[in-house]
């Protein structure tokens, strides 16, 4: 799924603007304590080259056509909104912590605690939702994401014992689409409602999960997916209503993600793109992080201070550039 954009700029262009920076987290995610990418400085804006570590080279080209979408040329697509209703995002952090994280989103509404951590059980993800519903009251939104964790009888038995504190959503509970399929068939007289992230935005084919009637809600993200244009398309074959999510972007990514969020024709829930708050500095003069429960859809002014501050360490900015010139090599081949 390397699909170039419509005019692939020159590889020494694209690198005459690169800065690597290594931003800190205020909490530890996806196994980090820091967030790597490659802030591209482009004439429409800047952009945003982050896929995580562990993925290949081909599908990290993927999120580079989105970069460069976002940075050369940018969506097409008519802006229907200027404002984004955010969720607040909750790692799998101890249940003491829970109220001083949740703390740092201001105004939101919805929560998205993550479950189905490696080496917890299902003992401690109810402790922390129990927890979230606690503090944000009956009015406040739950959903969960357990990033395919869970095989299917075990998502089945975490739903009905989690159900209890009125889920929204669960995201991903199962790895694959078969397994959603079913799940949703085993849980229909719940109301609690199977959304598809990784199934989506890792697939060969993300349509795959809307024809399997594998879900009732797509969590697109803007880079995954090669860019504005074509997540919107992907949404608009699917039929479904979509949760735009970000990647623990910087507020570069975040703004790339707010202009997605901003082009669909309906928002229905709450989008993701909140992760600001889970970022201890930033890259942008003004951050993206919630104010009364949403962001705003402006591409942001990178902080050229603090592209000095969070430089980062040269051999982690040559492996980044590295892997930025093998990709721009594979979009460069697909383009012919």
């Amino acid at each position: 799924m390397t699909t170039a954009p419509d005019a692939l700029p020159p590889l020494d262009e694209v690198l005459r603007g690169a800065a690597v920076v290594s931003v800190p987290l205020t909490t530890r995610f996806r196994g980090v304590d820091e967030r790597e990418a490659v802030l591209l400085r482009g004439p429409a804006g800047w952009s945003e080259f982050s896929p995580f570590a562990e993925y290949g080279d081909a599908e990290a080209a993927t999120w580079l056509a989105a970069a460069l979408d976002f940075g050369w040329r940018d969506s097409r697509a008519v802006e229907r909104r200027a404002s984004i209703p955010v969720n607040a995002t909750l790692p799998a952090v101890p249940v003491e912590r829970v109220e001083r994280v949740l703390a740092r989103y201001d105004g939101c509404r919805t929560v998205k605690i993550k479950v189905g951590e490696r080496g917890q059980t299902l003992a401690d993800d109810v402790a922390r939702v129990r927890e979230t519903r606690r503090l944000i009251g009956p009015e406040g939104r739950i959903r969960l994401d357990a990033n395919g964790a869970w095989n299917l009888d075990e998502a089945e038995h975490a739903v009905r014992a989690l159900e209890q504190f009125d889920l929204e959503y669960v995201e991903q509970p199962c790895a694959t689409v078969p397994e959603l399929a079913e799940l949703r068939r085993r849980i229909h007289r719940i109301d609690v409602l199977v959304a598809a992230d990784e199934s989506v935005r890792r697939a060969s084919d993300p349509l795959e999960v809307a024809r399997a009637g594998a879900a009732d809600v797509l969590v697109v993200k803007a880079a995954p997916l090669g860019g504005i244009d074509r997540a919107l398309a992907i949404v608009a074959e699917a039929g479904l209503p979509a949760v735009v999510s970000s990647a623990l972007d910087t507020s570069v990514g975040l703004a790339m993600g707010a202009a997605l969020a901003a082009r669909l024709p309906t928002l229905e829930f709450d989008c993701g793109l909140g992760t600001g708050a889970l970022l201890a500095d930033d890259v942008a003069v003004a951050p993206v992080a919630p104010v009364a429960g949403a962001i705003g859809t402006a591409r942001v002014e990178v902080d050229e201070d603090a592209l000095r501050r969070l430089a980062a360490p040269e051999p982690r900015a040559q492996w980044w550039r590295a892997r930025l010139e093998r990709c721009h090599a594979l979009l460069a081949a697909d383009a012919h």
